[in-house]
């Protein structure tokens, strides 16, 4: 095995000098500051005033933006219906910022991972995008090569945006964003910021609230409250599967940070999760699995929302999934016309409800570096745009199922009419986001590093492997933790 690590560093070496060979003297960027000339800002946080200065790799020009004509490309995957309403709001930037040109059509890719490999080949010959859709091991990936803006230095900036502002935000405006979405962009291992959140979404607890109301059940709070409830519910009903879970790899790094138990760290040694706790956790659950309690989507072999709103056996009352596919869980009408149950929606369980932890996903964007800073400046416009823009926030969380990341979006009058009737029916999906919106201060977001994406590939094998077990069962969880561990550090 320590062969394999040390061929597996060496590839790593490689590949960055590959990577920031494909940035070369002929593409480096001119706003590049070299030590000398590093600008400072300070970590900001919502609701914070003052912070330690950090070096950037950004200095904003004096004078701000200059009104330049600049063309910024935008990488998304975003449905026809969301470009339409990304066009309209464009249309405003616009006229504040009229020589700023968004092309945001010519590249839209189908995935998440479809727009992180197509940066990664475009970084290679200096051809990368203004701004980007991404996830944390994407931006992790783009920081091999340095390619990335730390934005800590244009969020501090009160030079002028070239509209009668500033060009940073204002205390006003971080204390807006929903906090842990803001802090997600400063995953990174080095305090800075790298990303600013866009639109979210979590897990939440989707129920059977006609079965639970017959019932007189209750939805719990914690996992001993659910595996009492899956106790019940299996007694009610023995041909059923209580609960569904879709991701095995959201299961079990929300353990680990509901039971304050180490999963990865950015920095230093990466791979934390082989301890005591996790592996008892882990352990727990298989009991459940061989009770017949529970699922998840790789064991059952497609999203739990299916086991859910069946009316065959196998189903289950219960289902753990996101909170942006919401009308997946809800059940088809019947012939009568009407839904043949209502659907409950709440927080996930958990190890301490005072201390609750439930994980933040959704796209984030992130900021490309640029031989012309006065690009990189008009692509932070657009990003400080649409991510402080309430109205906008609003209206795109309305039409995605995805959560706004400013608290000010439920204060929207449409926006707030539909939370108003939201149900478990027709408005399931904003029954989803009201839930999201009231747990607001429960969000985390895990470590983001080269290989934090492994490691999540990892612990989500590991967890099916081990769900499933039906001997020598303490030992063989330990085998599979260690032998996730190894792989995750042959990959590096």
């Amino acid at each position: 095995m320590k062969m394999k690590k040390l061929a597996a560093m060496l590839l790593a070496v490689a590949m960055v000098i590959g990577l920031l060979a494909g940035c070369g003297s002929g593409n480096t960027p001119a706003s590049t500051p070299a030590p000398a000339e590093s600008t400072k800002a300070p970590d900001v946080t919502p609701g914070s005033t003052a912070a330690p200065a950090k070096e950037t790799n950004f200095k904003v020009p004096a004078g701000g933006y200059d009104g330049s004509a600049v063309t910024i490309r935008f990488y998304h995957n975003m449905s026809q219906d969301k470009q339409d309403l990304l066009k309209e709001y464009i249309a405003e930037f616009n006229k504040a910022y009229p020589n700023i040109t968004v092309d945001f059509t010519s590249t839209v890719l189908g995935s998440y991972d479809d727009i992180r490999d197509q940066i990664k080949t475009e970084i290679n010959v200096g051809s990368q995008p203004n701004i980007a859709y991404c996830y944390p091991d994407h931006v992790a990936l783009y920081n091999m090569a340095k390619a990335t803006v730390q934005l800590d230095s244009l969020i501090a900036s009160t030079e002028s945006d070239g509209a009668g502002g500033q060009l940073g935000l204002t205390e006003a405006q971080i204390s807006d964003f929903i906090g842990g979405y803001y802090t997600a962009g400063a995953s990174f291992g080095d305090g800075l910021m790298y990303t600013m959140p866009f639109s979210k979404s979590t897990e939440v607890l989707y129920y059977n609230k006609t079965f639970f109301d017959a019932n007189g059940l209750t939805v719990p709070k914690t996992w001993d409250d659910m595996k009492a409830l899956c106790a019940k519910i299996k007694e009610i009903d023995p041909n059923c599967i209580p609960l569904g879970y879709d991701s095995e790899s959201n299961w079990f790094i929300t353990m680990c940070e509901q039971y304050k138990s180490p999963y990865t760290s950015a920095t230093g040694e990466h791979y934390l999760f082989n301890n005591e706790t996790n592996r008892g956790f882990v352990k727990e659950f298989n009991d459940w699995y061989n009770k017949g309690y529970v699922t998840t989507q790789g064991l059952y072999g497609a999203y739990t929302s299916g086991l859910f709103t069946t009316d065959k056996d196998p189903h289950s009352y219960m289902s753990i999934g996101s909170s942006a596919g919401a009308t997946y869980q809800r059940p088809a009408k019947g012939d009568d016309g009407k839904y043949p149950f209502e659907v409950g929606i709440a927080m996930i369980p958990q190890i301490d409800t005072a201390a609750p932890k439930v994980i933040s996903q959704g796209p984030d964007v992130c900021i490309f570096m640029k031989s012309n800073p006065q690009e990189v400046i008009a692509s932070w416009l657009l990003v400080k745009y649409l991510t402080t823009n309430a109205d906008f926030q609003a209206e795109f969380a309305a039409s995605s199922g995805y959560v706004p990341v400013l608290k000010s979006a439920k204060d929207n009058a449409a926006y707030a009419e539909k939370l108003a009737k939201a149900d478990g029916y027709d408005n399931i999906a904003f029954l989803s986001a009201k839930v999201c919106l009231e747990q607001a201060d429960a969000y985390y977001v895990s470590p983001a590093f080269n290989g934090s994406s492994t490691a999540r590939d990892q612990v989500a094998a590991l967890m099916k492997k081990c769900l499933v077990l039906t001997s020598d069962i303490d030992g063989q969880i330990e085998a599979a933790f260690e032998e996730a561990v190894d792989e995750c550090e042959y990959s590096e």
